[in-house]
């Protein structure tokens, strides 16, 4: 009786590790230094570049008013999150850069289709104006 009372406890605490574990590699964690990093362009500026580039790379996964409804969107894994969450949208601008640029699962790192660090940036500027 106690070695099934021992096994169910340690069933019990292995599967709670296991459920812990999860939600930890489900976080996206982001380098400090990206977090405070400050976008360098001005979101009210080259907004019509701003949409094309977030329409050629991010619209067909994260959907045109990134609701994470892309025509790509559903033979992906993952959680392709909502841009105009208050969750999303409480994400400082180098978080954003961070997680556009290095991807993650899913995410491609877009270093070598978005080469230059402005145009990403623009992107972020762009999923900001997708808030409610």
């Amino acid at each position: 009786m106690k070695t099934l009372k021992l096994i169910m406890i340690i069933g019990v605490i292995s599967i709670a590790l296991v459920a812990f574990t999860k939600v930890e590699q489900d976080k996206w964690v982001v380098p400090a230094k990206y977090k405070t990093m400050k976008n360098p362009t001005d979101p009210k500026a080259d907004v019509s570049t701003s949409k094309a580039l977030y329409d050629k790379h991010c619209k067909s996964c994260h959907g045109k008013e990134g609701y994470g409804d892309g025509t790509k969107s559903a033979g992906l894994k993952g959680d392709l999150g909502d841009f105009s969450s208050e969750e999303f949208q409480n994400q400082t601008d180098g978080e954003l850069f961070y997680k556009t640029t290095f991807g993650r699962d899913d995410m491609p790192e877009y270093t070598k289709k978005i080469p230059d660090d402005e145009d990403r940036w623009l992107i972020v500027n762009y999923m900001r104006s997708l808030k409610e």
